[in-house]
């Protein structure tokens, strides 16, 4: 079809896809996506992997004009047709990249959309998988976890960019697209927080390619990759050899029903749908996708940009498609040829420092320059974008608004990322770690209300966080989960001065295997100390001393029922399991804790 000249030109058009959460009355993911597509009836919308996100589809629009001010009218348009169906539930859409209330459990295979693609795609990546999806990403906190499924995937939400090219300009086109990624994503980061944890500025990057990482640890003789991945090399010659790379090293995970011949139906005078490539190209996810699609009845190749997270709003987003449609139409002559003038690492390597460290990252540019985000973004970038934009016709004023708002925010540094690091900090000097993150996303949708670019934001205060029923629920919103534990055969006395040196009255007995296998107590220590030397050496290890049965209770045991239990167990500690792993523990002074916070709430 290339080669016969087939593939539309002479017109750029673009498309976006709106990612959105859906968060109940606490601020906690809602998982009613079914119940919400019946009732809005709307082409536009649609499924994702879990039950508690959306997907807006907005039609293509032609690069021109006023379409990016159009985009912004859709967007609202589509995004409050969306609350005003929610409100039915009692619900809300926020725009963000990880929602920070998101939690371990919201993850299980209950809340997967139950259509037959996600269940596929599910049991196909477990099957490829054989284990533990595992997961661990390093930032100011650290993740170490495994999950049983591909549901960690979901935690994901995104605001994707199509952007139409002619099979004459893709391939300089798809090569410049790679190189302008990590200063892109550098300036709208937007999901540093994960299941409590500060990790990347954004952590989506390496959150979406651990969850579906099919690759085994003991693969680390050969060279894989993930199927969610930046890409190894610059293209050369075709826009093809990247679709025949991606058949030649990913196993196909989802088919249909379709028989169709593509080459009898382009014989026939047809135009090929080309199903099978379309079907496996989407269970592969470059950050820079090449699509196959047809419009109006011909077909047309783009570029999709799927990196940048949804939020912090609907202004920062269509200011940051303003940047990146910009720079894709503005392409300077001097990055045609990038294969023959710059090494393709370095473009890899900035974009995972722009994950990591946002706005903080320094990059490699042409001719080896090293050069902060920053100061790339300022003097280098926009001044392209601008005259892309002006070359494709783009309304001066919107131009001049949407740039005016990305160059505010590289300025002031106050990405999405930076704003909910910082109000998660300052909400953990006066509350609970639950607490701060559900007033970050209750301040997150707040803001959102007003309308105002993220580097105008106030920060998040710990009162958004509303009723204590918000944050004061399940056992798991007030456990410690930074525990001090000991082995069954360590001393009593090291024992002793462990408690001592922690300040900490009861201290819980694990295994090698993490399993938790008794408690120590003050009261426990205080009747051996009483004891003769004689009987001490008899017992000098913790295991002949220790309570081998523990009073237990699961992460989502409530607050009522846990303080309920340990009246009647008369203890002053309950240890928080799942199955016999220790994830947590309270005392009688988170009880306390608690109890003063919600004498306060009631004033």
């Amino acid at each position: 079809m290339i080669e016969n000249d087939m593939i539309e030109h002479g017109i750029q058009r673009i498309g976006v896809e709106q990612e959105l959460c859906l968060v109940d009355a606490t601020w906690r993911p809602a998982p009613i996506i079914m119940e919400f597509l019946s009732k809005i009836n709307d082409a536009h919308f649609t499924t994702e992997l879990a039950r508690f996100n959306l997907e807006i589809n907005l039609d293509p629009i032609t690069f021109t004009s006023n379409c990016l001010s159009k985009l912004e009218q859709s967007l609202y348009h589509y995004i409050d047709k969306t609350g005003k169906i929610l409100q039915q539930f009692d619900s809300k859409a926020i725009l963000t990249g990880i929602l920070p209330t998101i939690r371990n459990k919201d993850l299980g295979i209950a809340n997967m959309t139950p259509l037959d693609r996600y269940r596929a795609l599910a049991n196909s990546l477990r099957k490829l998988r054989q284990g533990m999806f595992e997961f661990h990403i390093n930032g100011a906190d650290e993740l170490v976890t495994a999950h049983d499924s591909v549901m960690f995937e979901s935690c994901n939400t995104s605001f994707q960019m199509h952007y139409q090219v002619s099979t004459e300009e893709i391939v300089d086109k798809y090569n410049w697209a790679q190189l302008i990624s990590g200063p892109v994503l550098a300036a709208s980061t937007n999901s540093p927080l994960l299941l409590g944890k500060r990790l990347w500025r954004e952590t989506r990057i390496a959150l979406f390619q651990q969850s579906i990482d099919i690759r085994q640890t003991n693969d680390y003789l050969r060279e894989r990759s993930s199927r969610v991945y930046f890409g190894n090399r610059w293209i050369y010659d075709s826009i093809v050899d990247a679709f025949k790379e991606d058949i030649v090293r990913f196993e196909t995970l989802l088919s249909n029903d379709q028989k169709t011949n593509s080459l009898q139906s382009l014989e026939d005078g047809t135009i090929p749908t080309l199903d099978a490539l379309m079907v496996h190209n989407s269970t592969i996810y470059k950050w820079n996708r090449p699509c196959y699609g047809i419009y109006n009845n011909k077909p047309h190749l783009r570029i999709e940009n799927r990196y940048l997270a949804s939020g912090p709003t609907i202004v920062d987003q269509v200011a940051n498609a303003a940047f990146w449609f910009g720079l894709m139409s503005g392409m300077p002559n001097e990055y045609r040829n990038l294969q023959t003038k710059f090494e393709f690492d370095n473009a890899k390597t900035n974009f995972a420092k722009a994950a990591r460290d946002g706005m903080e990252s320094k990059f490699t540019w042409l001719n080896d320059e090293k050069i902060s985000a920053q100061d790339l973004i300022h003097n280098v970038l926009l001044p392209i974008a601008r005259e892309g934009l002006q070359k494709s016709n783009i309304d001066e004023k919107d131009s001049t608004k949407y740039l005016k708002i990305v160059e505010a925010r590289v300025t002031s540094g106050k990405t999405g990322s930076q704003w909910m690091i910082e109000s998660y900090n300052n909400l953990r000097k006066t509350g609970t770690r639950d607490q701060a993150l559900v007033a970050t996303t209750a301040a997150i949708y707040n803001r959102q209300q007003e309308m105002k670019p993220i580097h105008e934001w106030s920060l998040a205060k710990i009162d958004e966080a509303g009723n204590f029923l918000n944050y004061y629920l399940h056992i798991d919103q007030i456990m410690t989960t930074d525990i001090v534990t000991v082995k069954s055969d360590d001393l009593i006395e090291l024992v002793a001065n462990i408690m001592d040196w922690k300040q900490v009255k009861d201290i819980p007995v694990e295994n090698l295997r993490g399993d938790l296998v008794g408690l120590v107590t003050a009261g426990l220590l205080v009747n051996y100390l009483c004891k003769n030397e004689k009987e001490k050496k008899k017992k000098s290890r913790i295991k002949n001393l220790m309570i081998t049965n523990p009073v237990t209770v699961s992460p989502e045991t409530s607050i009522s029922d846990a303080l309920k239990i340990m009246i009647e167990e008369k203890t002053s500690s309950l240890m928080v399991v799942e199955g016999k792993k220790l994830v947590g523990m309270v005392t009688d002074r988170h009880f306390v804790k608690v109890s003063a916070k919600l004498i306060r709430d009631l004033k």
